[in-house]
């Protein structure tokens, strides 16, 4: 399930999972996604890893993320 946390000015969304544990560490999915002409661009990090998976996010944007 996402919970929602927050809408930036441009209507980036940002949502995040329950916590959830994997190899006896807890985690969680931060999940950000943004409206394009064509559909949407989205990435997904998992902390505290700081895992990224993007789907169309400059370099900067993610590290401003």
């Amino acid at each position: 399930m996402k919970y929602s946390f927050m809408t930036m000015p441009d209507e980036t969304e940002i949502t995040h999972s329950s916590i959830f544990e994997e190899n006896g560490v807890e985690k969680i999915r931060v999940y950000i996604e943004r409206p394009v002409e064509d559909g949407f661009i989205d990435a997904t990090c998992i902390l505290p890893d700081y895992f990224w998976q993007n789907n169309g996010f400059s370099d900067a944007e993610i590290k401003e993320f």
